[in-house]
C-alpha cells in the first residue's frame, strides 16, 4: 500500500469511513509546518537586576555583542572614541535558568533593549530567548504572582566589531571603598573641572580637580573597622600612584552604583584604571560584574 508522510512520521492510508471526514490526498505534500529550536533561554529572578545593567552601558556603548556559551554571557566593546572599555560578566550562576545548546553571539542596540526593560515591573522575572538561526531576541516579563506576563521581541543585529582580548594584568593599588561614596566624589569634582586625578599613598587616596573655577581635593583615609561595610575604605598598596582621567567617563562610570554597594578601583602607571562593580559579592566577581577600563590623560606639557 502507499505511505505518506504527515509531519515527518510515516503512517499507512486508509480508506475513509463514512462516519470521519476524509483524509487528505497522500498526493498532495502535507502543508509546510516550520519549526525553530530554541537554543538559548536564561532566565533571572530580578529584571530590575538586567535593568540596571544595560542602564549603566548603554550610554557609552551604542551597540553591542554579547556572547553566549555554555558557561554565561559577556559583553566587552569600547566607546566611539576608543577612550574607555566596557566588560561585562554574567556567570550561569546568576541566573534561576540557564540553557545555551551552542554558542551564539546577539547583536543588540542597548538603548532600545532598555526601552523595553523598562516596560518590566520592579518585582518581575525576565526570561530570554534566543532561536537557532532567528533575527530576534525574544523577552519576556512575568510578575511574581504569574498573573501578568508581557512578551517582546528585539531585533538583533549583525554587529561587525573586533573581538577584544583583555590582557591579565597585575595592578600595583587596589581601592575598595562605597560606591555612593564614589559616586559623589565624581560629582563634586564635575562641578569644577573636566579631569580628576586619583592618587594614592600611604595616607590615603586623594582625588583632585583643578578647574576655571578653582580647586578642589577629597582624601579618604584607609578605614577597614567602620561600624557599616559598605562605607569602610580598604587600601591596598605596593608603591604610590597617580594619574589623570577625564571625568565625563568617571562619570558615566557612575551610572552603576546602583547594582553595587561597593565598588573596586584598580590602578598602576601608565595603564588603564578598573572600576569594577561586583554582582552577588561585594568584593569578589560573585555571580558576575561589570568592568570599566580607561585611559589615563598623558601630560601634554
Amino acid at each position: 500500500a502507499p505511505r505518506a508522510r504527515l509531519f515527518g512520521a510515516p503512517r499507512a492510508i486508509r480508506t475513509p469511513s463514512p462516519t470521519r471526514p476524509p483524509l487528505a490526498d497522500p498526493r498532495r505534500p502535507p502543508p509546510q509546518t516550520h519549526y525553530f529550536s530554541t537554543m538559548f533561554e536564561a532566565t533571572l529572578n530580578k529584571a530590575s537586576t538586567l535593568k540596571k545593567l544595560i542602564d549603566a552601558i548603554k550610554d557609552l556603548v551604542t551597540d553591542g555583542n554579547i556572547e553566549v556559551s555554555e558557561t554565561g554571557m559577556n559583553l566587552q566593546a569600547m566607546d566611539s572614541s576608543h577612550v574607555s572599555l566596557v566588560s561585562l560578566v554574567l556567570h550561569t550562576d546568576m541566573f534561576e535558568h540557564f540553557r545555551c545548546d551552542r554558542a551564539v553571539t546577539l547583536g543588540i542596540n542597548l538603548p532600545n533593549f532598555a526601552k523595553i526593560l523598562k516596560c518590566s515591573g520592579n518585582d518581575d522575572s525576565v526570561t530570554l530567548k534566543a532561536q537557532d538561526d532567528g533575527e530576534n531576541l525574544s523577552i519576556v516579563f512575568e510578575s511574581e504572582g504569574q498573573e501578568r506576563v508581557s512578551e517582546f521581541e528585539l531585533k538583533l543585529m549583525d554587529i561587525d566589531a573586533e573581538s577584544l582580548g583583555i590582557p591579565d594584568q597585575e595592578y600595583n593599588t587596589t581601592i575598595k571603598m562605597s560606591s555612593a561614596e564614589f559616586q559623589r566624589i565624581v560629582r563634586d569634582m564635575t562641578v569644577l573641572g573636566d579631569t580628576c586625578s586619583i592618587g594614592c599613598t600611604k595616607e590615603g587616596v586623594k582625588f583632585s580637580v583643578h578647574g576655571d573655577l578653582g580647586a578642589g581635593h577629597i582624601t579618604l583615609r584607609s578605614n577597614a573597622s567602620v561600624d557599616k561595610e559598605d562605607e569602610a575604605v580598604e587600601i591596598q598598596m605596593e608603591e604610590p600612584v597617580e594619574l589623570n582621567f577625564a571625568l565625563r567617563y568617571l562619570g558615566f562610570f557612575t551610572r552603576a552604583t546602583p547594582l553595587c554597594g561597593r565598588v573596586n578601583i584598580s590602578m598602576s602607571p601608565d595603564v588603564p584604571i578598573v572600576i569594577a562593580y561586583h554582582i552577588g559579592d561585594k568584593d569578589a566577581e560573585g555571580a558576575g560584574s561589570l568592568s570599566y577600563y580607561l585611559a589615563p590623560k598623558i601630560d601634554e606639557e
